[in-house]
């Protein structure tokens, strides 16, 4: 075992303090001891990393056929860095990670902007080499989560050497691991192949500090090379990881006996490496502000409807709100059921302190923390297991920062790491009291994390189903997140998509859309601000023919934003429909040109619009403004024969022969069946 050189000096060249510090020290498992025994037993290593690989892939297995879903799109498929492949690679370091979706040089794409450059560039090269199909997504998602379980495993056998006896630590560092790799709530970062950044991020600071414990104990440098390169992929990869600035000191403190001055010698490297990328972040975007909370309600749930303006929640409100959804978190990890991707507005409630949600929830967490501080002088596991819960999650809760979302349960892929130490640290407590050092096979601990691991694989297994599409995800999620917004938006909006592949008008189609409109109707209820919400439902109305309805909301979209194109060009296709509608079905061309002309103001240069109201003044005998208006539509469309031809219509109307010929001869150089095609239509412009 490698071991701390005797008179082993620090930093400041000093002897390390051996009077107030615990003489306890970390043993990090080396390849040389892999088969080595344990105690005078045979090391259970190869076992259990044989079972955790395995149960790693086992439970993800289903996910292999599964499609891209969610937000792969705004990181893999129409990203237009990540879809250059190499080539891309130069813009995805030194663009915002989601430029390449959104295609805009402005900063700040969404709140505080996003710079996780590292895992783009995984997707760009695996396109590059395998091409962009989901399989190698899925399978590579699988492999990397597989061998953060096995690092994790490692560390917290290492970990556990430092307090108790190495088979009981091999033991116990696998239920662990075996808790982590089973967990549902983790379904969401392994599932969805944009989860990538939440597993790098946390495989890479796994393994730097276990790099770095192993250089502390051997004193090569090399070893503390390769942490500083491992947490540079985690940071690179998700700027959680700056969490680790906390949880390596935390780690020396409680598991080896370094003193203060070794335990900042070896965070330094790490201090450095967060500088760098908060410096590289800054200079890619420097005209972000973190922290600027938007008056959006999508973007920041802690706003309330008063009157007709979203306003701010009080402090109070927010912090109850908080620490509610923090609550959330330790029910979800005990009680991983039912699971969704979605807590947008209005999941989750506004609270307050006088609801108990609220306050059980804030007097657990300050249990929490004060047990973790108070288990600092005594170096207690399970203190640090919630130590490393509450860090990590610090970044995410919404307490200091909002991050666009009441919560999300890939937010706690990394602090669910504390939570299982501390789970099996207080098991094998709870069993084996004052016994536990002597103890080398904690049998009842490993059987109650193994049935609980067969429960999560279970759960597991069944939450992947619903990652296999888009449409099967928001059905599945608009069931449990009844009452947000923003599923019921995307369901809704992913409904119209299908029916739109549908050519032919179908009760299949109907039945689509009809879903459609309602989730997007509850959609409008939860948030009457909530532009595209009222934009889908408008497209969807059209769709069904609904064309008054369908003014409404794009209306309605219109109000909430008047520079967005599809708004207006579909708000424009409305009025068009409803014109074409009146005049041809009612015969009021009063209306008719009336919505025609509301239609033209929005899109003036559509050339159906312009056809129609040519045809609709030549209906009313104004033949001239009828000819002008064909004339602007053969200027959209001059390579359409039935616009020539019908121009030389209307100029025969108005007794001009010479250009009615020449219209006509055009029309027949482009389509020389075009005359036998009006009469087979029998709708000449004077019919």
């Amino acid at each position: 075992m490698s071991k701390i050189p005797k008179g082993r000096k620090s930093v400041g060249g000093k002897p390390s303090p051996s009077k107030s510090i615990p003489t306890t020290k970390i043993t990090v498992p080396t390849a040389s001891e892999i088969n080595a025994t344990l105690d005078g037993s045979k090391s259970p290593l190869r076992l259990h990393l044989f079972i955790l690989l395995g149960l790693s892939i086992l439970l993800y297995a289903n996910t292999l056929g599964h499609e891209f879903v969610l937000d792969d799109a705004i990181v893999i498929t129409e990203n237009m860095h990540v879809q250059k492949g190499w080539a891309g690679l130069a813009d995805i370091f030194n663009k915002d990670t989601f430029h390449g979706f959104f295609k805009t040089d402005k900063q700040g794409l969404l709140e505080g902007g996003r710079y996780r450059p590292f895992t783009l560039a995984m997707f760009a090269i695996e396109g590059s080499i395998f091409g962009q199909k989901p399989f190698w997504g899925h399978l590579f998602n699988v492999l990397w989560y597989a061998l953060t379980g096995v690092v994790l495993y490692v560390l917290a056998s290492g970990l556990f050497a430092s307090r108790w006896n190495k088979m009981l630590s091999a033991w116990l560092a696998f239920a662990v691991a075996l808790l982590f790799v089973a967990h549902p709530l983790h379904t969401e970062a392994v599932a969805n192949v944009k989860g990538r950044d939440e597993i790098i991020a946390l495989l890479g600071s796994l393994a730097a500090v276990f790099f770095s414990l192993r250089s502390y104990h051997s004193g090569k440098l090399g070893w503390e090379v390769l942490a500083a390169l491992c947490f540079l992929v985690g940071i690179f990869s998700k700027e959680n990881a700056i969490t680790f600035l906390a949880i390596v000191p935390l780690t020396y403190w409680f598991f080896t006996n370094a003193s203060i001055g070794q335990i900042f010698r070896y965070t330094a490297p790490f201090v450095l490496i967060a500088i760098f990328f908060l410096m590289v972040r800054s200079n890619v975007l420097p005209d972000v502000q973190i922290g600027t909370a938007s008056n959006e309600l999508m973007n920041n749930p802690y706003l309330k409807l008063e009157g007709n303006q979203y306003v701010p929640f009080t402090s109070s409100e927010r912090q109850a709100t908080v620490f509610y959804t923090l609550g959330k978190y330790i029910q979800l990890f005990l009680v991983p059921y039912p699971l969704t991707h979605d807590y947008y507005p209005m999941q989750i409630p506004r609270m307050t302190w006088g609801q108990p949600g609220a306050l059980l929830s804030f007097l657990l967490y300050l249990g929490l923390g004060i047990y973790g501080v108070m288990g600092l002088r005594k170096k207690s596991p399970i203190a640090y297991g919630l130590l490393f819960y509450l860090i990590t999650l610090s970044i995410v809760s919404n307490i200091w920062l909002v991050v666009g979302t009441n919560m999300s349960e890939r937010f706690v892929f990394m602090p669910s790491v504390g939570l299982c130490i501390a789970l099996v640290a207080g098991l094998a407590s709870l069993f084996y009291r004052i016994k536990l050092p002597q103890i080398t096979w904690p049998q009842p601990v490993v059987f109650s994390i193994a049935a609980i691991a067969l429960i999560f694989g279970v759960l597991t297994i069944s939450r992947n189903n619903a990652w296999k599409d888009n449409l099967t995800l928001f059905r599945t999620d608009a069931k449990t997140s009844a009452n947000s917004a923003k599923v019921r938006n995307a369901l809704g909006g992913e409904l119209i998509a299908r029916a739109e592949k549908i050519k032919n008008d179908s009760l299949a189609k109907d039945a689509l859309l009809q879903e459609a409109a309602t989730n997007l109707l509850k959609a409008v209820e939860l948030h009457p601000g909530y532009k595209d919400a009222f934009f889908l439902l408008g497209t969807c109305n059209i769709h069904l023919r609904k064309y008054p309805e369908a003014i409404k909301y794009l209306e309605g979209a219109y109000s909430l934003n008047s520079s967005d194109t599809n708004t207006v060009r579909n708000l424009s296709v409305a009025y068009r429909l409803l014109g074409q509608e009146e005049g041809e079905k009612r015969g009021n061309l009063a209306n008719a040109l009336t919505y025609l002309q509301k239609a033209l103001a929005l899109s003036p240069n559509d050339y159906t619009t312009l056809r129609l109201l040519g045809v609709a003044y030549h209906v009313t005998q104004n033949y001239s403004l009828a000819l002008s208006y064909f004339e602007k539509a053969r200027n959209q469309a001059p390579q359409l024969a039935d616009a020539w031809f019908e121009l030389g219509m209307a100029y025969e109307f108005v007794k001009d022969d010479t250009n009615a010929q020449q219209a006509f001869a055009k029309a027949g150089q482009l389509d020389p069946n075009i005359q036998q095609k009006f009469r087979d239509r029998n709708k000449g412009v004077g019919q």
